[in-house]
């Protein structure tokens, strides 16, 4: 299993624009052949700034299966504009 990491520093006053996006966005991403699943954390802290973690087969299911699919272009269209910077997204893979 492979954990993908993106910390989504979401433009203060967005929050509740962004959450209802993401809403609609999470479908396109499940759809996805090798996501097994899926969180979406808040910062208590500093509350424009999310954590999504994302659980998948392989790293391809994500590089290749997801942001080449038909889908991706419309999860970008209703996420993307809300980042400010744009986020770094890792993969992780399980030590122990």
């Amino acid at each position: 299993m492979i954990r993908e990491h993106a910390l989504l520093p979401v433009v203060p006053g967005r929050e509740a624009a962004f959450e209802a996006a993401f809403a609609q966005a999470r479908p396109l991403i499940e759809a996805t052949d090798g996501f097994l699943g899926l969180t979406l954390s808040r910062s208590v802290e500093s509350p424009s700034s999310y954590l999504l973690l994302v659980e998948w087969e392989s790293v391809e299911a994500h590089t290749v299966g997801f942001r080449g699919s038909e889908r991706y272009p419309r999860w970008r269209e209703l996420l993307h504009h809300f980042y400010d910077p744009f986020p770094v997204v890792e993969h992780f893979a399980q030590v122990s």
